[in-house]
């Protein structure tokens, strides 16, 4: 009997957009140096830095790809993924801490899984920052990884790893999507060319990035639900995973509900009635989040989240609002520019397509929108 060969480990790449890093990036630079194994190679993207962090990747004897001026982070890596010489992409972003095992996990993952495209994590449930803010919000974004579905649908560039040549067959990162949802995008392309995305909930990292009040509410609204939301309309479908659950949605017409009753009690007394009952049935829809937020931190810090978790409803709905006006007007644009530029003889010959062609453009963002809300009910 001829004796199996056993499967050689792949090699991987770890792939670090930086932007003046500072300390945390120093801390996510001798993190990979704990790693066992050591990755195939760090491959450090200054991205127009301007406090020498490519002197500190250099350091810690990373190769490093310097760009004079920043262009986004979706450039960035994709100038480290082209050199790179690993067969799998281990993206990381540069406030991050990785755990000693790591990389193994991702090596060993994706030699058990040889049809599996691309991989991703989550982060721990022991941020770096002790402040609340920062302790909020990647508690929560630790709960909600951890409650998904494996099977995911979207990528995640602060710990996730892909597949070299799958990477660049569907084209890398999209860099027109800059400092926003590169890595989500193209979670969207990966799952729409049939490749399989796995959130491995032992894979985590430390994020040691410190949020406050404005710098959380900017990239919560600019760099995430305004340009999620333009994505959404686009591809016309809303995954019931990560942040799109049916609970969220449903979160989210509550909290509107919420305002409009809070706005009522100035002429009818009454409405304060409308008002407790649908601040209980947030607090009950989301009781499993509040419950978690108790476990880990106690009851004055998960009582302490309640309004920063509705806010967050909030202006998700209010992103998803302007987001419909904004796609229906982009489109309505384009119906009229093509309309200007035909000529009488293929207006009159093709009237009625082009009436209900504008129509569609028209009306198809409000229908998807009342869509969504038939799901949220």
């Amino acid at each position: 009997m001829i004796p199996s060969t056993p499967t050689p480990e792949l090699t991987v790449s770890v792939i670090i957009p930086v932007y003046n890093g500072g300390e945390n990036f120093r801390r996510c630079l001798s993190s990979l140096r704990q790693a066992v194994p050591y990755p195939h190679e760090v491959i450090v993207v200054a991205d127009g830095d301007t406090d020498s962090s490519w002197r500190v990747a250099q350091e810690f004897g990373a190769r490093v790809i310097r760009v004079p001026e920043s262009e986004g982070p979706a450039k960035a890596r994709n100038l480290g993924a082209i050199v790179a010489q690993g067969e799998i992409i281990f993206f990381v972003d540069a406030d991050v801490e990785i755990y000693p095992d790591t990389i193994a996990k991702v090596a060993a993952t994706f030699n058990q899984e040889p049809d599996l495209a691309a991989l991703i994590g989550s982060y721990d449930d022991t941020p770096g920052a002790s402040n609340f803010l920062s302790q909020y919000r990647n508690l929560l974004h630790h709960y909600t990884h951890q409650t998904s579905s494996e099977e995911a649908f979207t990528f995640w560039g602060a710990c996730g790893a892909i597949r070299r040549d799958i990477f660049l067959e569907v084209g890398c990162f999209y860099e027109t999507w800059r400092n926003r949802i590169e890595d989500i995008e193209l979670g969207c392309r990966l799952k729409q060319a049939g490749y399989t995305i796995k959130l491995d909930k032992t894979l985590q990292v430390k994020h040691l990035k410190r949020w406050e009040a404005l710098s959380m509410l900017k990239a919560d609204f600019f760099y995430r639900a305004l340009p999620w939301t333009d994505l959404i309309l686009s591809n016309r479908q809303v995954a019931n995973d990560l942040n799109l659950k049916l609970s969220n949605r449903i979160s989210v017409v509550l909290v509107y509900t919420l305002l409009a009753a809070l706005a009522a009690t100035w002429w009818w007394s009454s409405a304060v009635i409308a008002v407790f009952g649908l601040s209980l049935a947030l607090v009950v829809i989301n009781a499993p989040v509040y419950q978690f937020f108790y476990e880990k931190r106690g009851l004055k810090f998960a009582i302490s989240t309640i309004f920063w978790h509705w806010l967050y409803y909030g202006y998700s709905g209010l992103a998803f609002a302007i987001g419909i006006v904004r796609h229906s007007l982009k489109n309505r644009q384009w119906s009229i520019r093509a309309f200007e530029k035909s000529s009488f003889s293929d207006l009159t010959a093709n009237y009625g397509s082009i009436l209900a062609s504008m129509l569609a453009e028209a009306v198809a963002p409000s229908a998807f929108a009342l869509l969504v809300a038939s799901q949220c009910l």
